[in-house]
């Protein structure tokens, strides 16, 4: 039997780093084999996961859970037959199901599926929930372990607002929240192969529960009940007006710029459809090769207007590799009011890959001067 592990996670949460990560600390001296299914027509992340000596087998004919759920068995196959790997490795489109990918991966002899994780912003949770519910749910709902990412970049508040929500959809899977860093391959992929079973996560809540008790039983005895009530009440009531004033900026800042026809589109498509959408019905992409060279400014400068969600679209997500004027090669990394522009290898040409919803492509194009 041929262990298949699936990375699942929406667009921009950290998929392709954290399987670097697991490849050059965790899944040590193992014969790997990558398949990657990226949303568009052009293929990024193949080449700088090439350098890890990792066989790659990119598949951009669209969605995997759309279009390939019968030629991925195929393709399953021929990998397994070709490279006879110890483990596959499957990171879906950042907008695919992981509920499709999981049957997709079944329904072909000689695999078990070892791991089904899925990586979430912490950052972006209640965001994207509100906005591609569909989607985000069933990453979240069919996760043996959820990973989350950029938690060292956010308040205790934030992240524990990110971990109840995902705990209304899935309540039994292990989230991982110690920021990557302080963490070793090894930590992570033991976490993946070996998920919390219910009974131990009961076990765990249960002595967190006596663990409060006993600590409030202790003020007691201190004489403290009282002051340490209304300190309580006073400090949970401070918290609540902070994280509401800081959630309303932060969906007024959101909300108002990307969302509000969105929001009335996508129900109203919901409705109709009754909830079982193809992500090429609600995501779009552009993707172009270009021999053009930027300035690390003007690269800089196109993904803060990517924000312009009237001008543009609602863009999720943006990548890239493109010559720049000095020599160099620029690469970055867009996902909504974030970006990320470093230098970094050459390739044989530019490549501009821009994923989102009603995207208003000729804009974009013309945003890249293309």
């Amino acid at each position: 039997m041929t262990k298949v592990d699936i990375f699942s996670g929406f667009l921009g949460a950290g998929k392709t780093t954290l399987i670097k990560k697991l490849i050059s600390d965790g899944y040590n001296g193992a014969k790997l084999v990558l398949i990657e299914n990226e949303f568009g027509q052009i293929g990024i992340d193949g080449g700088f996961l090439k350098e890890s000596g990792i066989n790659i087998t990119e598949m951009n004919s669209g969605c995997i859970c759309c279009s390939l759920v019968g030629d991925f068995g195929t393709a399953l196959k021929d990998v397994i037959d070709q490279f006879a790997p110890d483990r596959i490795l499957i990171e879906p489109s950042g907008v695919g199901k992981l509920s499709d990918v999981v049957a997709a991966v079944k329904r072909v002899e000689g695999t078990e599926i070892c791991g089904t994780v899925t990586v979430i912003d912490a950052s972006k949770c209640r965001i994207y929930l509100k906005n591609f519910k569909e989607f985000y749910e069933n990453q979240i709902k069919y996760a043996g372990t959820i990973i989350l990412s950029r938690t060292g970049n956010i308040s205790q508040e934030k992240l524990d607002q990110a971990i109840s929500l995902i705990r209304e959809i899935n309540d039994h899977s292990q989230i991982i929240t110690t920021p990557w860093d302080e963490l070793s391959g090894v930590q992570i992929l033991k976490a993946i192969e070996e998920p919390l079973t219910a009974a131990d996560m009961a076990a765990a809540l249960l002595e967190a529960e006596q663990h409060e008790l006993e600590h409030a039983h202790h003020h007691h005895e201190h004489g403290e009940d009282c002051d340490c009530e209304e300190c309580r009440h006073h400090h949970h009531h401070d918290d609540d007006d902070d994280d509401d004033d800081d959630e309303d900026e932060h969906e007024h800042h959101h909300h108002h710029d990307h969302d509000h026809d969105h929001d009335h589109d996508h129900d109203e498509h919901e409705h109709h459809h009754h909830h079982d959408h193809h992500a090429d019905e609600i995501f779009d992409s552009v993707g172009f090769e270009t021999s053009k060279r930027f300035t690390k400014t003007q690269i800089e400068d196109a993904l803060k207007a990517l924000n312009d969600t009237e001008k543009y679209g609602m863009i999720l997500r943006s990548k890239g590799i493109v010559a720049g004027e000095d020599g160099t090669w620029i690469h970055f990394d867009f996902v909504p009011e974030e970006a990320e522009v470093r230098t970094g290898s050459s390739d044989v040409t530019g490549k501009i890959v821009v994923i989102g919803s009603e995207v208003k492509k000729d804009a974009v194009k013309e945003l890249f001067g293309i």
